[in-house]
């Protein structure tokens, strides 16, 4: 055992409530999903924190376990859902339009989804032009509207006798807004959501009505949100967690496992042109130019992070990096995502890799989804507070501290993840170091 200390966490007794925002594609997968694996019906397959392992202390000692049976995290049977949508059907009716799930999965827990109704959404189709919805809050004003986010959040608890809540941004992009001076401080962002400021967006007032009530809040889209300095603030003040952005699943994931091959090599790279298809809900919106634009900026950071082009220039200071995202209905959630490669080697020799990545983007999503329910409650019972950077291994474009560059390298990012549980549990930190396993010359 290790010499460290276990840090306090309240047990998960009790039921934990999950508060998801939209009851799309992404979160009907999940919801699904759970009650599936619930009765016995599938396997939660992707989730790391139903299947994977983790080692502990010398490889010798050869201690593994799944991180299930070392940290204390909420049971299935435990958690109850709850959503928002501005479009009111419920999970059955939403599971059938999004096409990701065959009947198999549906059919035999109708009941369950159909009794999943969505609460009135905080919704302004000037954000997601795309979209529209009559399941939409009504107000005086946007703190007004936040208010009542914050009433459904306590109404929801009481009703489902929940100990805990946690709430999930499921829903889609918005459209891009820099940070500016309504975002700077909690008196400032709470004075443009009585102006009904445009900068202040509906994500928003979503995470500051969770982080008021002290429930953990978790951004899944490409939204400013709790990027906002505002919002930092508060959660710092109030000791909640918050995490974020922009769910990992298909291309980028590829990019954060072959970008670090190319820095590992120091093999230059000349241009990565990326291109998607994609239909479903999440097309139809990315269509729009202004979401779309919020999109980017996710996924092109990340080669750059990656990279360092300052530090290696003559490796990396002349990328061209292009992204393309495509609505093409036929596809639906069945996403494919193309990407030619440029890079070069010894001596400048160019070098080619292709990429065709079909993948199905909510059935990548939904674990991430269910492994952030749990870590971001796990974090809440553990006492930690503000941006849970630990948490970058399930986000394109994770938070870090104001002075921090943020980790984009999966296999970093999943190393974080796990040592930061090992801490949590009084366990050694993990360095693959080894010399300990051979003999050397002490003279």
């Amino acid at each position: 055992m290790s010499e460290s200390q276990q840090r306090n966490v309240a047990s998960p007794d009790g039921k934990l409530g999950v508060l998801l925002v939209g009851l799309g594609a992404v979160a009907t997968t999940y919801v699904a999903g759970v009650e599936n694996v619930r009765r016995g019906l599938g396997k939660p397959i992707g989730s790391l924190m139903e299947l994977s392992t983790i080692r502990l202390g010398k490889r010798t000692e050869q201690r593994s376990h799944r991180i299930r049976e070392l940290v204390p995290l909420a049971q299935l049977d435990k958690i109850v859902f709850g959503a928002w949508d501005p479009i009111p059907d419920d999970a059955y009716q939403s599971a059938q339009i999004a096409g990701v799930l065959g009947n198999e999965h549906i059919e035999p827990i109708a009941d369950f989804l159909k009794a999943l109704k969505p609460m009135p959404a905080v919704f302004d189709q000037a954000y997601v032009k795309r979209l529209s919805g009559t399941n939409v809050k009504k107000g005086t004003n946007k703190r007004d509207l936040a208010e009542q986010l914050r009433e459904d959040m306590r109404s929801f608890k009481k009703e489902h006798g929940c100990d805990r809540l946690v709430v999930i941004w499921c829903a889609s992009t918005e459209v891009f807004i820099k940070a500016g001076p309504a975002h700077e401080s909690v008196a400032a962002f709470e004075k443009a959501m009585e102006e009904n400021d445009a900068a202040i967006a509906p994500s928003m007032l979503y995470a500051w009505a969770a982080i008021m009530e002290g429930v953990p809040f978790a951004n899944g889209a490409p939204n400013l949100c709790v990027d906002a300095l505002a919002l930092q603030e508060l959660a710092a003040a109030n000791n909640v967690p918050i995490a974020g952005k922009d769910f990992k699943t298909g291309q980028t994931m590829v990019k954060t496992v072959f970008a670090p091959m190319f820095k590992a090599r120091m093999l230059g790279l000349a241009g990565w042109y990326s291109t998607n298809i994609l239909g479903n809900r999440d097309g139809e919106v990315l269509d729009d130019p202004e979401s779309f634009k919020t999109k980017e900026e996710s996924k092109l950071g990340v080669l750059e992070h990656i990279l360092q082009p300052s530090v290696y220039p003559e490796l990396y200071g002349a990328i061209y990096h292009k992204v393309r995202i495509n609505y093409y209905p036929p596809r639906g959630d069945n996403k494919e995502g193309w990407d030619n490669i440029d890079f070069f080697g010894w001596l400048g020799y160019p070098m080619r890799i292709k990429i065709d990545f079909l993948c199905r983007d909510s059935i990548l999503a939904a674990p991430l989804v269910h492994d952030l329910t749990l870590l971001m409650d796990l974090a809440q019972r553990a006492g930690l507070s503000g941006i849970q950077e630990w948490l970058s291994f399930y986000f394109k474009s994770p938070m870090a501290a104001p002075n921090l560059t943020a980790e984009n390298d999966l296999f970093i990012q999943q190393t974080k993840l796990k040592n930061t549980l090992r801490w949590l549990m009084g366990e050694d930190q993990i360095t693959h170091l080894g010399v300990e396993c051979y003999e050397y010359d002490k003279a």
